[in-house]
């Protein structure tokens, strides 16, 4: 029987950039669990390791205790992809029990491998920031075909069937019907879950029809908000007043969001609380965005919206693509985006117009001038600074992260004219 399962990072990371800079890419959302979430509750009972980039494991060890990162105990190991999105089809064709050591292969990606004895020893010793296929050479394969996450885009078009699985997968098939407080509209009921300590004031309305409505604990949904589902309202989050949430949207813990939604994800700590539009778009923790910030998320020929991550742009084959927003960075009034924008870390975007349609990390800048570097240490003093206002401490482990991102991005930001 294996004893330990290990998800771990591979080269596919770099495709989820930037939003998966500041964290293992199993730690992105899709529906309202994490990917790593959805792997645990996916093999209950099991010891878990976790694996990631170096610059990451200390970061990571701190908010898991107890749990190895970058280590793995002896005997033997599931090794699990953290971009796979677990569930009940998937722990078919890769079962947590089993004899014989096998790698699982789709297309290219390695999706999991169970190793033991001396082949685990000869893993452990060769595992390095990311793992590659060749580290489990000479096993027997089967091929596989399993839901992995590839690109941003993957993870906002797969929200909406995510927030209903995860749904089902927490609140059981056996929940009560919510009870709607006086004054609310709620259209299918059975198909909404209120946390403990959670206020919808009069006037607001939620309906249920077209999928789940997940609501967290000390939630406060203000009068004339509107949410469709499938939708999640992480824990502390405030809904303001005329908000129009559409469905295949997650949101939160703690966020602060108004204007309209739709499609969207929105990591934790977040704020879009006034007027615009938001549609088809990942948006990383500790965000803010002025008042009328809008986005595009289809082309006027209506066609497939290219995206660049850095490189080239990508050709994404969807229509609707909107903005793909990194941790830490933040939008001045009526700022506007075009579809398929990316905008890396710790970025301040100001001005009319539209800025590039690829803003790297440490950018400062108004739309349709020359961006200029936010220096690294007035980023990690408003870091600080924006986290004390959440009762957050920005630890040293996450200054340290910071000035390594700085680092790592500092390429992007000379190509295109802005030295450190």
């Amino acid at each position: 029987m294996t004893e330990t399962i290990c998800i771990f990072e591979d080269v596919g990371y770099a495709r989820l950039l930037p939003l998966a800079y500041l964290r293992p890419v199993y730690n992105l959302r899709c529906g309202i669990l994490s990917l790593k979430e959805k792997i645990f509750h996916a093999y209950p009972g099991a010891k878990f390791a976790l694996h990631c980039r170096s610059y990451l494991a200390d970061s990571l060890q701190l908010r898991n205790p107890g749990v190895p990162v970058n280590d793995v105990p002896d005997g033997s190991c599931l090794f699990l992809n953290g971009r796979v999105v677990a569930g009940r089809e998937f722990v078919k064709q890769i079962p947590w029990k089993g004899e014989r050591d096998v790698a699982y292969i789709q297309g290219d990606d390695l999706v999991a491998a169970r190793v033991s004895g001396k082949g685990l020893k000869r893993v452990r010793s060769g595992m390095g920031d990311l793992f590659f296929l060749e580290l489990f050479e000479g096993l027997p394969r089967v091929k596989v075909e399993v839901p992995m996450i590839s690109y941003p885009w993957d993870v906002i078009h797969r929200n909406g069937v995510e927030l209903a699985n995860d749904f089902v997968l927490l609140a059981g098939k056996k929940r009560r019907a919510a009870v709607a407080p006086r004054g609310v509209h709620m259209i299918n009921k059975g198909n909404v879950h209120i946390g403990v300590g959670t206020r919808i004031h009069p006037g607001a309305v939620l309906i249920a029809e077209d999928g789940p409505i997940s609501l967290g604990r000390n939630v406060r949904i203000l009068p004339q908000a509107t949410i469709f589902g499938p939708a999640y309202i992480g824990d502390g989050s405030i809904v303001k007043t005329g908000a129009q949430i559409y469905g295949s949207t997650s949101i939160g813990p703690v966020c602060k969001v108004g204007g309209e939604i739709e499609h969207s994800v929105i990591h934790g700590f977040s704020n879009k609380q006034h007027h615009g539009f938001l549609g088809h778009s990942y948006i990383g923790a500790w965000v803010n965005m002025g008042a009328g910030t809008t986005n595009s998320d289809l082309k006027s020929n209506y066609g497939s919206v290219r995206v660049s991550l850095g490189s080239e742009p990508i050709d994404t084959g969807q229509q609707f693509i909107g903005l793909i927003f990194g941790d830490h960075s933040k939008t001045a009034i009526n700022s506007m985006f075009n579809a398929g924008t990316v905008v890396g870390v710790s970025s301040n975007i100001f001005g009319d117009g539209f800025p590039p349609k690829y803003v790297p990390s440490f950018s400062w800048g108004a739309a349709g001038e020359t961006f200029t570097t936010f220096g690294i240490d007035r980023a990690i003093e408003v870091a600080r600074r924006v986290m004390a206002r959440r009762n957050v401490q920005l630890t040293a482990f996450e200054e340290k992260l910071f000035q390594k991102l700085f680092e790592l991005t500092s390429d992007e930001r000379q190509k295109r004219g802005m030295p450190d």
